[in-house]
């Protein structure tokens, strides 16, 4: 990847709410990030229909999301877990995936939160289990949990925690790094 060409991650919160601390974390980490890194946070997990395997017809918003996945440099999610799982439209996001390969060697990152002390530990577990599964590139620090969400943000979505900005930092640049794959940090 040439230096001075910007890089693309597209971010993808499991939640639909639209004040998910999740969203709220894409969103900071789109903050951090710096300034030839363009992070869009994805919009529409909730238009794509329930997978199938047997749907041979295009759909235009699965088309859609396969091209903004394919298109991108790199890929970071972040998460709430449900019923100690991943939310179900993060997951039928995914299974419109497995067939297809947009993620197989995708440098890709994964955080759940959760205002629980596991910090959402069973969804970013089944996550990382899913990603493997689609044969993402993942590096040793790919991925956090961060609890008690709720105590680490204002409000508004701001992050407030003193640990928590640094350690998004550090994924979002493992990230990079290995979208740039060993090129001189940024």
């Amino acid at each position: 990847m040439e230096n001075n060409k910007p890089i693309n991650i597209l971010a993808i919160a499991g939640s639909l709410t639209s004040t998910s601390s999740n969203l709220n974390i894409l969103k900071a980490i789109a903050k951090i990030a710096p300034p030839n890194v363009v992070i869009v946070i994805f919009q529409g997990l909730d238009k794509l229909p329930h997978f199938n395997p047997e749907i041979k017809d295009p759909i235009p918003t699965v088309t859609r999301f396969k091209q903004m996945v394919k298109d991108a440099d790199g890929v970071i999610f972040s998460t709430p877990e449900y019923a100690f799982g991943v939310p179900g439209v993060l997951k039928n996001a995914l299974d419109w995936l497995v067939f297809t390969g947009e993620l197989n060697e995708k440098p890709v990152a994964a955080i759940s939160a959760s205002p629980l002390y596991s910090g959402g530990d069973k969804a970013l577990a089944s996550l990382l289990l899913t990603l493997s599964a689609l044969g993402t590139n993942m590096g040793a620090n790919s991925s956090l949990s961060i609890a008690d969400i709720k105590n680490k943000m204002s409000g508004s979505g701001e992050i407030t925690d003193n640990e928590t900005t640094p350690a998004l930092r550090a994924v979002l640049t493992d990230l990079i790094t290995r979208i740039v794959l060993g090129s001189p940090l940024i």
